[in-house]
């Protein structure tokens, strides 16, 4: 295959996807795509832990440009939804420019032919423009638990679960309670013979409106005109009801708090896990998580909650902060990703020969969480300050692919040879998101999430609608960028 192409695309997930098939359409035929697994999905061909399933409804989390109307329950489960992505890239001929199993090692910017040299473990390849999709659910984080090297038996992140073990009558210890464990909690807890939990924080829990999809409503979405979007519409306009309570906090979050209590009354009926399990934060300050069987397996005999972190492992013994232990076969981590701190970042280096990570010191931003002042040519797909807490990442990758796209195919025909993002449009966006979190239920006070990075700013979050999102983010601005044009090309009209 050739060693130099004008787009390099890192990532088979959504957001790459997603990039592929619009630079294609746009007319950028000279597009691949290097994935270091060997199949589509990112992070839903990941994680395969059993519960997995999508926090936001399936109408709303899929591609705008390929509706599926065959959904079988309202939110989409694992297996269901890595084959309707695999199905689109595959679908739109994208296996004739991807790359399985080649993995990026290092990239870095060649100021003399204004492109980017990549190292990957399948040789050296070179491209005009450089886009990182990696996405930030990318790689687990695995704590640095003093003796966890040591622990006898099997240990395993959720994110890479071990369908080898068999864990029926094991004693299991689950270390974390975001996302992933609330889905994968109810499930074990059916199997195993005492089930630990070491919850440092407590969640707030939602009950989920799920169900099957009645064949009847498939039917009516494949053969009614307009009936799909009109779900869709109504579907999008209660996720952006739970946003606007991010962004207003008084009263719509507390209201939705008081949803949150009467749950938890409703399904621990005992005062004292009740108390373990109760937050000491306003709704929103962390990812809300859905359930509707997580804190009813809490409640059940063979469950013991460890209201505390977890301080070191000695032999078989898992040893919380606050004294208590739990005699184990097994270790679970449910400890999230790397979130803000992307090991794409150490990978990708800019004019100045420093990496993103360097750039960002601990605070990752980027302009529309796209570009990155430095790093000309690149952009990043779900990017900094992009995460919105209740919408579809679905639609904050095609926003930003819309942009970048409009970048490129600009950049070709008017002759420009390097895009450069200034500092100076980079830090205004900066200041201006991080003056609109201000007062969200994303900054309250006792609040320490994943949002906030190591320096204590949160880099994460996105402070205002799906709607302003898509309106701001789609849009490239040539007057935000440094321009450097080859006057040899003839510029079109």
């Amino acid at each position: 295959m050739s060693t130099h192409h004008e787009v390099v695309v890192i990532g088979a997930g959504i957001s790459g996807i997603a990039a592929a098939i619009k630079l294609r359409e746009a007319g950028v035929e000279d597009v691949v795509i290097l994935e270091k697994a060997d199949t589509y999905g990112g992070t839903w061909r990941a994680n395969t832990y059993p519960g997995c399933a999508c926090d936001v409804p399936s109408n709303l989390y899929s591609f705008s440009f390929a509706p599926n109307s065959d959904w079988s329950r309202v939110y989409g489960n694992q297996p269901e939804i890595l084959a309707y992505i695999d199905g689109v890239a595959r679908d739109r001929g994208l296996e004739e420019i991807t790359r399985f199993g080649v993995e990026v090692l290092g990239a870095s910017w060649d100021a003399e032919v204004s492109g980017w040299h990549l190292d990957t473990s399948d040789g050296e390849i070179t491209a005009r423009f450089l886009i990182a999709a990696a996405g930030p659910w990318n790689e687990p984080n695995i704590p640095d638990l003093p003796g966890l090297a040591d622990f006898p038996g099997e240990v395993w992140h959720s994110a890479r679960w071990n369908h080898d073990v068999d864990l029926d009558g094991k004693r299991v210890a689950v270390i974390g309670t975001g996302a992933s464990a609330v889905q994968f909690v109810p499930q074990i807890q059916k199997q195993v013979d005492a089930l630990h939990l070491f919850q440092r924080t407590a969640h707030w829990v939602l009950p989920k409106v799920d169900h099957p999809v009645p064949d009847a409503e498939k039917w009516v979405k494949r053969h009614v005109p307009f009936f799909e979007k009109a779900l869709g519409a109504i579907e999008y306009a209660a996720m952006e009801t739970v946003g606007l309570a991010f962004h207003r906090p008084k009263p719509l979050m507390h209201g939705l708090q008081k949803i949150g209590e009467a749950y938890l009354r409703a399904a621990v009926r005992d005062r004292e896990l009740r108390a373990k399990l109760t937050p000491d934060y306003l709704l929103g300050c962390k990812r809300i998580l859905f359930s509707n069987n997580y804190l009813q397996s809490l409640t059940k005999p063979n469950v013991e909650v460890h209201a505390t972190g977890v301080e070191r492992v000695e032999g078989t013994s898992v040893v919380g902060s606050d004294g208590s232990t739990a005699e184990v076969d097994a270790i679970i981590l449910g400890t999230g990703f790397h979130i803000l701190d992307m090991p794409v970042a150490d990978l990708i280096r800019g004019d100045d020969g420093r990496t993103l990570a360097e750039h960002w010191a601990g605070s990752p931003e980027a302009y529309q969480g796209t570009s990155v002042a430095g790093f000309p040519n690149a952009f990043v797909v779900l990017g900094p300050s992009l995460g919105t807490g209740h919408g579809s990442a679905f639609a904050v990758a095609e926003s930003q692919v819309a942009m970048i796209t409009d970048a490129i195919t600009t950049a070709r025909s008017q002759g420009w040879t390097r895009l450069d993002v200034s500092a100076r449009a980079q830090a205004a966006y900066v200041e201006e998101v991080q003056a609109a979190l201000t007062g969200t239920a994303y900054s309250g006070a006792s609040c320490h999430s994943y949002f906030i990075d190591a320096n204590g700013r949160n880099s994460f979050s996105w402070p205002w609608s799906t709607g302003e999102l898509v309106r701001r983010i789609s849009r490239f601005q040539p007057t935000d960028f440094e321009i450097t044009a080859d006057e040899t090309v003839e510029v079109s009209a």
